[in-house]
C-alpha cells in the first residue's frame, strides 16, 4: 500500500485529520499553467477528431441523433475524465488539500471516482446543450472539415481546461456548489428530454421509467449525484474536525455523526436512481422515503449535534424544518401532487445542504471577530 494513502493507526476513514481545506487559496500558477496544458493537448486531440469525423462521416448536422454534437459531447466527456482524474489525483499535494493523503485507498478512489464521473457527465451535457441552442441559431447548417476541427479543438480545450481547474481545488464549498448545480441540472435535463408530455401528472420518479435517454440521464444523475454526496460526506467531516479542534463546534462526535448521515443519503439517493419505481416499487420507495426520514432526523437534532454553530443557522434550519412539515401537510390535504411534493422535499435537502455548508464555513469567523 502507497504511503501516501494509508490510514493512521486508529483513525476512522470517514474523518480525515482536521486541515484547511475550506479556505484553500486560489489556483496557484502550477495548476493554470498544468490546465492550460490539458487543454491545448485537448485541442490537438480535437482538431485531428474534427478532421476524421468529417471525413468518414461528411456534412453532419449540428445537433440531434447522430449529429457532431453528439460526437463531441462523447469526446469531451472522455477528456474531462482523464483531466479531472489527473487534476484530482495531483492536487493531493496543493495547500489545504494535505488531509487527502491520510485517506485510506478505499476512501479516496470512491471519491476520486464520483469527481470524475460527476465532471464527465457535466461535459457530456453541457456541450449537447451548446450544440443544440447551436443548431436551433444555424438551422440546416451541416460540418464542413475546417469548422469541425475548430468547433471540436474549442469544445475539447474548454472541457479539458475547465475540469483539471475544477478537480485541482476541490474544497468543501465548491464541493457542495458542484453536487447542487449537478442534480439540477440532470434533473431539469431529464425533464426536458422525458418521451412523454405528461409525466408530471404521476411522479417525479416517473422520469426513470422510461426506456430512453430521459431515463439514463434521471437515473444516472441519481446514482452519481448519490456517490457525490458519500465523497461530499468526507469532506464536512475534515471541516468539522477542525472546528471541534478550536472548540467552535463543542459536540466531539458531531464530524463522525453528520457525516455518517451524509452517506446513509448519499446510499439512499443512488438506490433512487438504481432500482427505478417500474422496477421494484418497494425498494425505491424504501430508499426515497428513507433519505427524507434522515434528513428529518437531521434537522430535528441539529441543534445538538451542531451545537456551536450561529443562531441565525439554527433559525434557518427551523425554517427549513417547518417548510417540510407543512409540505407533508399540504400534500396530506390534497393540496398539490406527489411529483410537487417530491420536488419540494428534493430542493429542501439539497437547499439546506448549501446553507448548511456556508455558515460551516465562516463559523470560525464569528469566533475571531
Amino acid at each position: 500500500m502507497p504511503e501516501h494513502l494509508a490510514s493512521a493507526p486508529g483513525t476512522d476513514p470517514l474523518i480525515p485529520p482536521s486541515s484547511s481545506a475550506a479556505n484553500a487559496p486560489a489556483p496557484s500558477l502550477r495548476v493554470i499553467n498544468e490546465a492550460l496544458t490539458a487543454g491545448l493537448a485537448a485541442a490537438v486531440v480535437g482538431v485531428v477528431l474534427g478532421l476524421v469525423v468529417s471525413a468518414v462521416r461528411p456534412n453532419l448536422p449540428l445537433s440531434g441523433v447522430g449529429s457532431f454534437g453528439e460526437i463531441s459531447a462523447l469526446a469531451a466527456g472522455a477528456v474531462a475524465a482523464a483531466s479531472t482524474g489527473t487534476a484530482y489525483w495531483r492536487s493531493r499535494h496543493s495547500p489545504g488539500q494535505e488531509w487527502r493523503l491520510t485517506l485510506a485507498p478505499w476512501r479516496f478512489a470512491v471519491n476520486a471516482v464520483s469527481v470524475v464521473i460527476v465532471h464527465t457527465i457535466l461535459a457530456i451535457l453541457g456541450t449537447i446543450a451548446l450544440y443544440y441552442v447551436l443548431g436551433q441559431g444555424f438551422i440546416g447548417l451541416t460540418m464542413e472539415p475546417f469548422w469541425a476541427a475548430v468547433l471540436m479543438a474549442v469544445n475539447l480545450f474548454l472541457a479539458a481546461h475547465l475540469g483539471y481547474v475544477s478537480a485541482s481545488r476541490m474544497t468543501t464549498q465548491r464541493m457542495s456548489t458542484l453536487l447542487v448545480s449537478f442534480i439540477g441540472i440532470g434533473a431539469l435535463t431529464a425533464t426536458i428530454t422525458a418521451p412523454e408530455a405528461d409525466w408530471w401528472t404521476y411522479h417525479f420518479s416517473q422520469l426513470g421509467t422510461f426506456d430512453t435517454v430521459s431515463s439514463w440521464i434521471f437515473n444516472g444523475t441519481l446514482i452519481a449525484g448519490g456517490l457525490l454526496v458519500t465523497t461530499f460526506a468526507v469532506y464536512v467531516a475534515n471541516d468539522m474536525r477542525a472546528l471541534v479542534d478550536r472548540g467552535i463546534l463543542t459536540n466531539p462526535h458531531s464530524p463522525r455523526t453528520v457525516s455518517a448521515v451524509f452517506v446513509v443519503m448519499g446510499v439512499m439517493l443512488a438506490f433512487v436512481g438504481i432500482v427505478p419505481v417500474d422496477v421494484n416499487l418497494v425498494i425505491h420507495n424504501l430508499a426515497a422515503t428513507g433519505m427524507a426520514v434522515v434528513f428529518l432526523g437531521l434537522l430535528i437534532a441539529a441543534p445538538r449535534v451542531l451545537r456551536g454553530m450561529p443562531r441565525t443557522f439554527f433559525v434557518t434550519t427551523w425554517g427549513f424544518l417547518a417548510a417540510l412539515v407543512i409540505s407533508v401537510a399540504l400534500f396530506v390535504v390534497g393540496y398539490f401532487g406527489l411529483t410537487a411534493f417530491e420536488i419540494i422535499v428534493f430542493s429542501l435537502v439539497f437547499a439546506w445542504i448549501a446553507v448548511f455548508i456556508r455558515f460551516l464555513g465562516v463559523a470560525g469567523l464569528r469566533a475571531s471577530a
